[in-house]
């Protein structure tokens, strides 16, 4: 299974921007959708952005044009630049990658906390 590790997470104050970074044990862009997540205390976890397998993007309508996903496949690391920080961007985020269907589980990251302050 490939490991995620997150990075980059942390107390913000609104308008301000943060940039997260998830690294893959492997490289799997070519064959798996990877991207971000999110959930708020007392949601469920809802899609932030992310890559299909095509190298498409896709993005929650919340964080059109303030979150940027991108990709370095030299370093199996997918980023999120966030910029203007709402408070209700605070939640946990978390990297996914997800294999083709019938392949297997999806993956996840530890997860980092994101409290953005008024």
């Amino acid at each position: 299974q490939v490991q995620l590790v997150e990075s980059g997470g942390g107390l913000v104050q609104a308008g301000g921007s943060l940039r997260l970074s998830c690294v893959a044990s492997r490289n799997t862009f070519s064959i798996t959708a990877m991207g971000w997540y999110r959930q708020a205390p007392g949601k469920q976890r809802e899609l932030v952005a992310t890559f299909t397998r095509a190298g498409n993007t896709n993005y929650a309508d919340s964080v059109k044009g303030r979150f940027t996903i991108s990709r370095d496949n030299a370093k199996n690391t997918i980023y999120l630049p966030m910029n203007s920080l709402k408070p209700e961007d605070t939640a946990v985020y978390y990297c996914n990658l997800r294999p083709p269907v019938g392949w297997g589980p999806d993956c996840w990251g530890q997860g980092t906390q994101i409290p953005v302050s008024a």
